[in-house]
């Protein structure tokens, strides 16, 4: 297959994903969430909204004109794939496959309904993929690796592949800058970034930073309309134990009745809660969250002010051309 079969092929995808019927989906997304609580109906399906937005032929041409991949030849690639939230190994399956090269996956045992899907899709639409997408359980006889997961299972991987070329990611997650004078609507957008599949995700704001005097108050307020979250048994039972934890520790929190605001110099919360950090100077902060880059996966701001970040209520949709960990797979994998 030459690159425009390829990105035909994932452009058919895209219409066979939009083009399912009512009962299509309810059938598909009632086995996902069957397999994995966490997929529910309307997280699966803004994960695969997210991926059809871009396998346009129109995003495909333009991103992948800035590389050569029709000239190196076909290799094995690994791919462990992670799954705390829908699909997010699929952006890997569509670089090691648009470049041309067998794609070698380990799924999650968490996310193996829809990504089984769109792999019988890809091979139903162009039944050479046969031939070039392999499921194994253990990643062995491969040119090179790519993986994604926690920061302990990253060393195991820096160590079994150390003699291939790889890329391997770490634990990262999402903050937003918030400036104090944004509007209300602006905030619910942002509700968007943080409450999205459980906030498990590596786009998932998990820390805010708030100039000094700031109300969180309004916050709450605002953030009503995510209230239905801790209506999923798994959530309430992690909202439930955080809470818990904080009364008997005495930490001070805020209180949404869904969400919990810690004051807290991490980065990474757990689910159900939110930490937040004062800071008293735009340029200490640009310094702060620089120390912090590599674990952080994206910054967001209102209407994207802030220098490099993406607009609240967008965190979860990028770009095709945006990679996770800012390093470029296209790139890594055109020169294997």
């Amino acid at each position: 297959m030459n690159l425009d079969e390829r990105i035909r092929a994932f452009v058919q995808l895209k219409a066979t994903i939009e083009n399912l019927t009512n009962a299509e989906k309810s059938s598909l997304y009632e086995h996902s969430a069957l397999a994995n609580p966490w997929f529910t109906t309307e997280n699966t399906d803004r994960a695969i909204r997210g991926i059809a937005q871009f396998l346009s032929e129109e995003s495909l041409l333009a991103w992948t004109s800035g590389y050569h991949l029709n000239i190196a030849p076909s290799k094995k690639i690994g791919v462990a794939m992670a799954g705390n939230i829908p699909l997010v190994g699929f952006h890997d399956l569509l670089c090691v496959l648009i470049a041309g090269h067998t794609l070698v996956a380990k799924l999650s045992s968490q996310d193996t309904v829809l990504m089984n899907f769109m792999l019988e899709q890809l091979k139903r639409i162009d039944t050479r993929f046969v031939d070039k997408i392999f499921l194994e359980e253990r990643l062995k006889n491969i040119d090179a690796l790519i993986a994604t997961g926690s920061d302990n299972t990253s060393r195991y991987f820096e160590y079994y592949f150390r003699n291939i070329p790889h890329i391997i990611r770490k634990n990262r997650t999402s903050c937003a800058v918030i400036v104090g004078e944004e509007p209300s609507d602006e905030i619910s957008k942002l509700g968007v970034d943080i409450f999205s599949y459980f906030g498990m995700g590596c786009r998932n704001v998990s820390k805010l930073f708030i100039p000094e005097g700031y109300n969180l108050s309004s916050l709450l307020t605002t953030w009503e309309v995510h209230r239905a979250i801790v209506n999923h048994h798994k959530y309430a039972n992690n909202y439930d134990y955080q809470k818990c934890l904080l009364l008997m520790n005495q930490t001070p929190f805020y209180d949404a009745g869904h969400a919990l605001l810690v004051e807290n110099v991490n980065l990474v919360s757990p689910i159900s809660v939110i930490y937040y950090e004062y800071y008293e100077s735009l340029e200490g902060l640009k310094a702060k969250l620089q120390l912090q880059k590599d674990k952080i996966q994206c910054v967001v701001s209102a209407q994207g002010w802030y220098p490099n970040s993406i607009p609240f209520g967008q965190a979860q949709f990028p770009a095709v051309s945006e990679f996770a960990d800012n390093i470029d797979t296209l790139k890594f994998l055109e020169n294997i």
